[in-house]
């Protein structure tokens, strides 16, 4: 098949690590007898420095012009004076709106060949977990109305029926998917946008009785998210409590650098990114991870190009890569070889 990418690097690592997935893109293409055709385009602070904003329109046309988007990262300190709306955040919120991409998925799996790397005791990670988490990505706190009065300043978390069905059906959908069982986590004790969240899940869990469902606070979700990661299949919450909880997964897989992520809307078009930041403190010094990056890569191969075997080829490539123990810093283990961005970029493309 054939297929247009536009890859988004952005800051700090970002270039790093999408030049990783690009290659590892072409390698499979190559390998299965694809054309892909890659454009790049600017956000984030790089985009502010030459055109002033955050999120130029041409980046946006682009976007809308590809069959898929491929992310980098975002943000640095030399940003950070800049006011809300001109900074390189800014840009993240608003190509989510504009591409209209509400649903965020944001695979946690700890490999066994990286148990050493999970901070967790053995009997806690056992030989490895494998749990979704579905996150509203265009609602909330986020995308609320805000300001300051005076002395104060203020965020509202704003929720719409329409909003929370369409991101739990997809909830629902991942979980028929994987093992069927779905965790709503939302702070319905004490937020009324939680409560309506609660009243609707359970409405549409009438429509999936073939998957087991069950309600979460989302302080206690995450206590068991270290007590027992290995209970969840798939977590379906809101803009903020999906945000924190993905981190915090992150971590229990050995490393933020681990984790990709699929921004998806109506259709097959997403936008594919790891979840980690730009950590402008390694940019250049080819010490970052570039994992997420070209697990992000694996999922755009499955969600929007309808390639699964390419996707899992991908995956198995990583799983062997950790198998020689290669590592990144970030999950460097005893026993294993200390290896940089490009060098763990090509060991998946030779196992690839």
């Amino acid at each position: 098949m054939t297929a247009k990418i536009t890859v988004i690097p952005g800051d700090g690592i970002g270039p790093e690590i999408t030049r990783e997935a690009v290659l590892t893109l072409q390698a499979a293409a190559e390998r299965f007898g694809h054309t892909f055709a890659f454009t790049e385009a600017l956000m984030g602070g790089i985009a502010i420095d030459q055109t002033g904003v955050p999120l130029p329109d041409g980046t946006v046309s682009l976007c809308r012009e590809s069959d898929a988007v491929l992310l980098g990262a975002v943000g640095g300190p030399k940003w950070e004076s800049l006011p809300g709306h001109l900074r390189p955040e800014a840009g993240l919120l608003g190509i989510r709106a504009a591409l209209g991409l509400y649903a965020n998925l944001r695979p946690a799996v700890l490999h066994k060949a990286l148990r050493d790397a999970c901070p967790l005791r053995s009997e806690l990670a056992g030989d490895g977990f494998d749990l979704m988490i579905v996150r509203e990505l265009t609602g909330g706190i986020y995308f609320g109305e805000r300001g300051r009065e005076g002395n104060a300043a203020f965020d509202t978390e704003r929720y719409t029926v329409s909003e929370i069905e369409r991101i739990g059906r997809v909830g629902f959908e991942q979980a028929r998917l994987r093992r069927g069982k779905l965790c709503s986590v939302d702070k319905a004790n004490v937020l009324e946008t939680s409560r309506l969240w609660r009243e609707v899940m359970h409405r549409l869990r009438g429509d999936y009785p073939d998957v087991e469902y069950r309600d979460m606070l989302v302080d206690n979700a995450a206590m068991q998210l270290v007590r027992d990661p290995r209970q969840f299949d798939v977590i379906v919450t809101s803009n903020l409590f999906g945000d924190i909880l993905s981190d915090e997964a992150s971590m229990l897989t050995g490393s933020i650098g681990m984790l990709p992520s699929a921004s998806l809307g109506e259709g097959s078009f997403g936008l594919y990114e790891p979840i980690h930041g730009s950590a402008p403190d390694i940019a250049g010094t080819n010490r970052a991870n570039p994992i997420a990056a070209i697990l992000s890569a694996a999922m755009l191969l499955r969600s929007s190009l309808g390639l699964p075997a390419e996707a899992a080829a991908i995956e198995a490539a990583v799983a062997e890569a950790f198998s020689q123990g290669l590592r990144t810093g970030d999950i460097m283990g005893e026993g294993c070889r200390l290896a940089g961005t490009a060098e763990m970029g090509g060991a998946v493309r030779d196992a690839l």
